[in-house]
């Protein structure tokens, strides 16, 4: 009586079912596989079972297919073939990393920072295309797919995996055309007597806590332009409109130009840690690996300035 075939293919059995009719023999495929004859002989056996048909004739001599085993051993061969290219494709691409990596960042960083550097970076790795989701909120990396972040400050998901790349060390800056006016400090207590950019002041004013060759100052300042982006205080800045306290990953393009200009150095103000984030998986791609990779040495490098 015909049994119902079993939904369930086990690939590994197949294997074993082809190999019994290239070679026409158990033993033989027995010996191919480094298995056990019984071992072979009971795949088969179960193979038939799932499919509910005898696919073999089997004698003391010889194996023959059975009319349904011909049409199985044809499909089958076929289908195992077709996996067989697609895992040669699959390594391909692994051998020659290509497609798209999806990075979150801030608005700030990614505009002034990332821009530059992915310019550089796909001009000199063909066929990895970098895709940037710039945004304020806390994006969810699994379920967003997006494969990298770069995110500044404590990080709160402990469910990913991270790697500190340095610090966002805050310089003092300037435009000239503001120090013309107003004169270029000579000390951290005359930042008092100037107008500053602030960031979240607090009843208009803030305490800057800067480090330097005596130990921390701590200073109050105020000025009449504040905001709670960095991109935003770095236009004022640059416009006149006071002394700025700014990431200096963030204005090195400025510092380069002449259009901002380093005050009181080498005094820094605190500095948030940057990370390069990632969800945990056993296997990442390798375009992953090589754009995280690349992150972390541009990022912590004078990349940035090349």
């Amino acid at each position: 009586m015909t049994k119902t075939p079993s939904s369930d293919v086990d690939l590994n059995r197949v294997a074993v079912f082809l190999r019994v009719v290239e070679l026409q023999s158990f033993t033989a495929a027995a010996e191919a596989l480094g298995l056990p004859k019984s071992s072979v002989s009971r795949s088969v056996a179960r193979l038939e079972e799932s499919v509910g048909v005898q696919l073999l004739q089997r004698t003391t001599r010889t194996v023959q297919l059975t009319d349904a085993g011909r049409v199985y051993f044809e499909e089958a061969s076929r289908a195992l073939s077709a996996l067989e290219q697609a895992h040669e494709k699959l390594s391909q691409l692994e051998a020659r990393p290509q497609g798209a990596v999806r990075i979150t960042a801030p608005v700030d960083l990614g505009a002034q920072v990332l821009a530059p550097l992915a310019a550089r970076f796909v001009r000199r790795t063909p066929g990895i295309t970098l895709e940037f989701l710039l945004t304020s909120r806390l994006v969810n990396l699994v379920d967003e797919g997006v494969d990298l972040a770069v995110r500044a400050g404590a990080l709160r998901d402990s469910s990913l995996i991270s790697r500190r790349v340095k610090g966002l060390e805050a310089w003092l800056f300037a435009s000239p055309e503001y120090l013309d006016r107003r004169g270029t400090p000579t000390g951290v207590e005359q930042l008092a007597e100037h107008d500053c950019v602030l960031f979240r002041p607090r009843r208009g004013h803030a305490d800057w806590t800067l480090a330097g060759p005596g130990g921390t100052t701590r200073i109050t300042v105020r000025g009449p332009v504040a905001g709670d982006d960095f991109s935003f205080l770095r236009e004022a800045v640059l416009a006149g409109a006071g002394i700025g306290l700014l990431p200096a990953l963030q204005c090195e393009q400025e510092i380069a130009q002449g259009r901002l200009v380093r005050l009181l150095a080498p005094y820094t103000g605190p500095a948030a840690p940057l990370h390069i984030v990632w969800p945990a998986s056993k296997h990442i791609p390798k375009r992953v690996v090589l754009v995280r990779e690349w992150l972390v040495e541009a990022l912590a490098s004078d990349e940035r300035n090349g």
